[in-house]
């Protein structure tokens, strides 16, 4: 079999046992999905987070974003989608990932340590009635902690996306997600999701679709 342009679909690498966990890879993404996909609670959840954001921003507050690795990318991306737009075109909302400072993450991470990197984001840059969406797949994110404990102190409302279980993120937050899996890339996926499902439900609580009724 080839793709245009000639290319085989065929990778010399192609085997039995990489089929195999190609399928049962995908197989446990579509069960982890459908799962979360049925859970009432976590439904609630997500409507509950998306009033926490949509009332901060009604009030001129905004969401700070913070995680690592992976979870720094879904940081990015959901402060995007944000600032951007969604579903549709709209006004911009405030959102901020702690992520893509290099020279305060550096500065930071060089003068006092890994762990403070996000807290000291969050003591400058958080005020009172902002919210601060934590996404820590182990819920155990020394720097992610640290940061919650900041955003609580000051005012904040601590929102997470965590794991199974929640970790120690969950003594730590209003309102936690924790995905229905142990995996890192299957809650990761969990995590977009309901990034998008919270982040469209803010964009039609702020910015109703232009053929709403």
């Amino acid at each position: 079999m080839t793709a245009s342009g000639g290319l085989s679909l065929i990778s010399p690498v192609d085997c039995a046992k990489d089929r195999r966990f190609v399928a049962d890879y995908l197989s446990e993404t579509a069960s982890s999905v459908a799962g979360f996909a049925a859970d009432a609670a976590a439904q609630d959840l997500m409507f509950a987070m998306s009033g926490a954001i949509a009332g901060a921003m009604r009030d001129g507050r905004k969401l700070l974003i913070a995680g690592n690795g992976g979870s720094a990318a879904d940081a990015q991306h959901i402060a995007g989608e944000f600032i951007s737009r969604l579903m549709y075109d709209r006004a911009p909302l405030p959102a901020i990932a702690l992520t893509t400072d290099t020279s305060s993450i550096t500065a930071t991470g060089n003068d006092y340590g890994y762990e403070h990197v996000f807290e000291r984001q969050v003591l400058g840059l958080g005020q009172p009635g902002d919210v601060f969406l934590a996404i820590s797949t182990s819920g155990n994110s020394p720097n992610v902690l640290r940061a919650l404990e900041a955003a609580r102190g000051r005012g904040l409302t601590t929102l997470g996306f965590s794991g199974a279980g929640g970790g120690k993120m969950r003594a730590s937050t209003d309102l936690l997600l924790a995905a229905p899996s142990d995996r890192t890339p299957i809650i990761q996926q969990i995590h977009i999701i309901a990034a998008h499902v919270i982040c469209a439900l803010v964009e039609r609580a702020l910015c109703p679709p232009p053929n709403a009724s």
